[in-house]
């Protein structure tokens, strides 16, 4: 297949699962493109929004439209990893004799819904951890692997910290956009009465299956990158960072710790669909813009004075914009 049908029919996918899922959900139409960036990407998501914005539907209504194998698991302060990953069990073989059965956990899906996931132990946290960069889980020295696509979406209430327990910067950096959820607009909310108060309720149907979704995946790797706009996501990453020479006034007066390179590669592979979506087989500017905020956000850790003032850290990207050139001076 040329090159341009294969754009073309990865735009035209993309667009169809982005209706379908808008057949459910209302609005959050920068949600939904931020979650689709990142499963094609290949990275996962940190979804934060106060309860009862859809977060939840959200998810499983793009499982459906993908046809893929959906598992919500609920983070309470009393999870255990075992209850994520799973365990090894005493089992009876036809011989009668007794041995040790691996049963697997909720992980062993395609799409993973970590619902309040600041709410768990950081050691139940951190049994995502090789899970969402390796792909695998390792118990009892055994290590398995995960079914393909798999795709981490987790959620945390901003305002309710009581009885919670902050992620570490570690399973932070492990999420390749963090989006924030907002209050639907008036019109919106009579458009979600219309849909939910009634006996017809939407459903999303099945539009792609896995491994479309996989060679989507694939084809976003194959996407050139100019050495001059990488460059520039290189000196974004870089502004992120008080000790640089190239970081912001801003940055050096309120943030502790920048992006790890993580953060570059956030920008690059999610600006790759972006450039695909608008027909393109090469990265512009524009696109790194486009998700600058969601790969940037969560990965600048603030000082004192920056937790102090309540800074948001999308004004810190906002002079990072703002000062740090396209092109190399």
């Amino acid at each position: 297949m040329e090159i341009e049908e294969r754009v073309k029919s990865f735009k035209d996918d993309f667009r169809l699962v982005e209706r379908e899922i808008g057949k459910v959900i209302v609005g959050q139409k920068e949600i939904i493109q931020g979650i689709l960036l990142c499963l094609f990407a290949g990275g996962h998501v940190l979804l934060e929004g106060l309860p009862g914005l859809g977060k939840t539907l959200m998810v499983n209504t793009m499982s459906d439209a993908l046809d893929l194998k959906f598992a919500r698991i609920q983070f309470t302060p009393d999870l255990m990893p075992a209850d994520i990953i799973g365990t090894n069990i005493v089992a009876e073989d036809e011989a009668g004799l007794k041995c040790f059965q691996f049963q697997r956990g909720p992980i062993f899906a395609n799409v993973i819904l970590a619902d309040e996931v600041n709410r768990a132990t950081p050691k139940t946290q951190s049994a995502l951890l090789e899970a969402m960069q390796e792909h695998t889980v390792t118990v009892a020295g055994n290590t398995h692997i995960l079914d393909e696509p798999f795709f981490v979406l987790a959620t945390q209430n901003p305002i309710e910290m009581e009885g919670t327990f902050p992620l570490p910067e570690a399973q932070l950096d492990r999420f390749l956009f963090k989006l924030r959820v907002q209050y639907p607009s008036q019109e919106e909310l009579l458009n979600i009465l219309d849909r939910t108060t009634t006996n017809e309720i939407p459903k999303a149907e099945k539009i792609l299956d896995a491994q479309r979704v996989m060679n989507m995946k694939w084809l976003i790797r194959e996407v050139t990158v100019a050495s001059h706009v990488k460059a520039y996501a290189v000196r974004l990453v870089f502004a992120t960072r008080p000790e640089t020479d190239i970081s912001t006034d801003m940055v050096k007066k309120y943030v502790r710790y920048g992006s790890s390179p993580r953060g570059a590669q956030a920008l690059i592979l999610t600006a790759k669909v972006r450039a695909l979506m608008d027909n393109r087989y090469n990265v512009a500017f524009e696109d790194i813009h486009a998700v600058v905020y969601h790969s940037l956000r969560h990965r600048m850790i603030l000082n004192f004075e920056g937790e102090a003032d309540g800074i948001d850290p999308d004004h810190i990207i906002d002079s990072i914009l703002q000062e740090v050139p396209h092109q190399d001076a």
